[in-house]
């Protein structure tokens, strides 16, 4: 992993933390940062080797590049989940068809449409609200 850091980046990292910490604990700084970075490589291939034994034969056949979070893409996710095949949605039962388990249910509001008739509105009750 390089994290964008190039020779040039380095070491103008390197001439900054010579004047921040000194040249005299400078190896010493540097000694716990090499310490640091090979205990933390160990945990990683630790956790390589335990997950390669509880996993067994599956854990080579998983392609680890296709679940690198960096390749993840918004725009892509989107544009596949809106390719895949849309289940179009269900026919909703009319309130005059036959009585059904599944059958539409009437909001309250739609029921005092209908007993109001088409061309008069709902009475309005100011003591619901």
């Amino acid at each position: 992993m390089s994290f964008g850091l190039t020779f040039d980046k380095l070491l103008i990292i390197l001439v900054i933390a010579l004047f921040l910490v000194g040249p005299d604990r400078l190896p010493g700084y540097a000694a716990q940062l090499a310490r640091l970075v090979k205990t933390l490589r160990g945990f990683a291939d630790g956790a390589k080797e335990r997950m390669r034994e509880e996993m067994g034969p599956e854990f080579d056949e998983v392609d680890w590049r296709k679940l690198d979070p960096r390749q993840y893409d918004p725009r892509r996710i989107i544009r596949e989940a809106l390719v895949d095949e849309v289940i179009p949605p269900a026919k909703p039962v009319s309130p005059n068809g036959p009585a059904t388990a599944s059958r539409y249910r009437e909001s309250a509001y739609e029921q005092r449409q209908r007993k109001a008739g088409k061309g008069r509105t709902a009475p309005f009750d100011s003591e619901s609200t």
